[in-house]
């Protein structure tokens, strides 16, 4: 992109902020966009044949920040591999790794992502979490919220709640629920020029100002979920003082027990990025009890005494899962509480019961309520593909795995079924050196397919970069 296309209000605001840095800034959008992938070590940390041999296949070299991300360059696409259909990694812009970073959630915390669409941020939280504990991902739009939830299930998350509110609503519901939030908040994208230059036609000077406000609305229902002594980040991918330090001074000037840890920037001149900034802040300990926040919105939610009825059609329905599970799973570990919604049957985290009650969800849009585990069909058990992507072949009582560059593979991914040896018989884990892509029927010497049909020749997904 020629810098000369820069709006001249942002060059203008650019060369007041940076002084003699800015030529250089300005002329990094000339250059060609920084690429990058995060190794998720949800599936990394078992299947270390594929990710070592990733590093030499994409070329790979490390992101300075992050230990799981690393740079590549053209012509590769990791994107178009078999790897990342199996959730081995996400595509994912080397400066947005900074934020999940510097939140650190620990394995066991409850953790909110409030703007989490498509996923980036989500999915690394996950793996920093190890899989344990909550974590709530947020996206208001629903189309997004599809995208997102696609992403968790692709990269094998079970201990993640998919949400789509508006942040009162769940403020509304939580409050000082959450160890750690993360808000990416929307902003007006000056750092996403150089990767999509339409953002620039939606770039003005009342923009920015319309996008402060609304992060100041944003910043407010976050503080009522924080837990006293919880942590916060705050980041953007836009780089005027009134999206970043500005609101958070007005942030801390109007919460005195919100104190600013560390917040930096990481400039697309200096790192190789397309630039973030970041915030961490932490909540006192000391803080007392929400009752009302800035706008007098009384809050309601917490723990009940009296948690959700568990109607007989759960109870069956739970009862045949782990009744197949105890054939076809044997190494399935999995708890959980189970929700059933019409034939689909879910298991939220354990740690959801733990400090919640399920009856907070009622009225909230959820779509993907944890771990989807299995389709009820007509009195027999479809395992979903959300849990074949959360296994790991060992915990399987099947499975066939296939190379990542055979043509047999190619195959299962547009859908098509498989010969196997004829003693192959029932559910069977299909992988790709030992990755899950999906769950296969055998059955007189065939693998029915059950890649889902939106996933099939490779599906692009809706990833930040």
């Amino acid at each position: 992109m020629n810098e000369e296309r820069l709006p001249a209000a942002f060059t203008a605001a650019m060369k007041e902020m940076l002084g003699q840095e800015a030529d250089a800034f300005l002329h990094s959008y000339s250059l060609p966009r920084t690429q990058s992938l995060r190794f998720n070590t949800l599936k990394s940390i078992y299947a270390g044949a594929p990710a070592e041999h990733s590093v030499s296949l994409f070329s790979l070299t490390s992101v300075p920040w992050c230990s799981t991300g690393y740079y590549y360059e053209d012509p590769a696409r990791p994107g178009r591999h078999p790897y990342h259909a199996a959730g081995l990694y996400y595509i994912q812009e080397p400066s947005a790794m900074s934020a999940a970073e510097l939140l650190a959630p620990l394995p066991g915390e409850t953790v909110l992502d409030l703007a989490a669409a498509p996923g980036g941020k989500t999915t690394h939280l996950a793996s920093l979490m190890q899989g344990q504990g909550l974590l709530v991902s947020n996206e208001i739009h629903a189309e997004r919220a599809k995208i997102l939830a696609e992403n968790v299930e692709r990269l094998g998350i079970s201990h993640a709640l998919v949400t789509s509110a508006a942040p009162g609503e769940l403020s509304r519901r939580f409050p000082e629920v959450f160890d750690r939030i993360m808000l990416d908040a929307p902003c007006s994208g000056e750092g996403m020029f150089r990767k999509d230059p339409s953002a620039m036609s939606e770039w003005s000077p009342d923009h920015v100002k319309m996008c402060a406000e609304r992060q100041w609305d944003i910043l407010q229902d976050a503080y009522i979920m924080l837990k006293p002594g919880g942590s916060m980040v705050y980041s953007t991918c836009t780089f005027n003082r009134l999206e970043n330090e500005d609101t958070v001074s007005r942030f801390t000037a109007a919460y005195p027990d919100m104190k600013v840890v560390t917040q930096k920037r990481l400039w697309p001149h200096l790192e190789k990025g397309e630039g973030h900034f970041v915030a961490l802040l932490h909540k006192a300990a000391a803080s007392g009890s929400v009752e009302t926040d800035s706008r007098g919105k009384k809050r309601s939610g917490g723990k009940s005494k009296n948690g959700p009825r568990v109607h007989a059609s759960l109870r069956d329905a739970y009862q045949q899962f782990l009744g197949w599970a105890a054939t076809e799973l044997p190494g399935f570990t999995g708890g959980g509480i189970p929700l059933l919604f019409g034939e689909s049957l879910y298991l939220l985290p354990e740690a959801f019961n733990e400090r919640l009650h399920t009856g907070l969800l009622e009225g909230l849009k959820v779509p993907r309520a944890g771990l989807h585990i299995a389709h009820l069909k007509k009195n027999r058990i479809e395992p979903a593909h959300a849990l074949a992507m959360s296994l790991q072949p060992g915990q399987a009582a099947r499975h066939y795995d296939l190379a990542a560059d055979s043509p047999e593979l190619q195959a299962w991914l547009r859908g098509e079924s498989l010969p196997v040896p004829p003693e192959l018989h029932g559910w069977t884990l299909v992988t790709v050196e030992g990755l899950p892509v999906s769950w296969g029927k055998a059955s007189l010497g065939q693998l029915k397919n059950h890649l889902p049909k939106g996933l099939r020749i490779q599906k692009a997904h809706l990833e930040e970069a």
